[in-house]
């Protein structure tokens, strides 16, 4: 869990999301957070699919995954290191509810961070007070829109770049379909 202590970082080169400079930044700014190495820095994944297959039944299950960030890059992303922390069922998308079905992960994030919990150090043999930020959201645009309260229609689907960017919208009639899509260029 501390692996990322006595990294090294080589210029230009990024191997794992410690080597960027969002991470940097942040223990910049959170020093407080960055001091106790053991700090645990996670990553929230969200995605949809049916569990019934492509289209023999209609339903949406999101699952909702933590990934630890302390660990190495060969271990940080194996299965037995990812935690299921929420699995939201339904018949269809939770679309803006999803801040229901959160809300309980959120709280105990948010404590987490605040107030931390006492663990105890096996290495170490001792406790220490540990505390978890959560660093980053992996997701498809559908769930990212659903997340960030951000629509991910039309013209402002890049949360980033919001109104200060050209978009246009291409439209195809064809027999078989109507198609729409939203060109963007940031």
């Amino acid at each position: 869990m501390t692996w990322h202590q006595s990294h090294n970082v080589v210029d230009e080169v990024m191997v794992h999301p410690f080597d960027g400079e969002v991470w940097q930044h942040f223990n910049s700014v959170h020093s407080h957070f960055s001091a106790e190495s053991r700090n645990v820095h996670l990553g929230l994944c969200i995605d949809e699919f049916n569990p019934f297959g492509s289209f023999a039944a209609s339903y949406s299950f999101w699952p909702v995954i933590l990934i630890v960030y302390n660990l190495p890059p060969g271990m940080c992303i194996r299965p037995e290191f990812m935690f299921l922390s929420t699995v939201i069922p339904g018949p269809s998308r939770p679309g803006r509810n999803i801040d229901v079905c959160l809300r309980p992960l959120i709280d105990e994030l948010m404590q987490l961070w605040s107030s931390g919990a006492l663990t105890y150090d096996i290495s170490r043999k001792q406790n220490f007070l540990m505390r978890v930020a959560l660093m980053w959201t992996i997701n498809n645009f559908p769930a990212y829109g659903m997340v960030s309260g951000w629509s991910m229609h039309e013209k402002l689907a890049c949360s980033c770049c919001m109104e200060n960017k050209k978009a246009f919208t291409l439209t195809n009639r064809g027999k078989a379909s109507f198609f729409t899509a939203t060109v963007i260029s940031c």
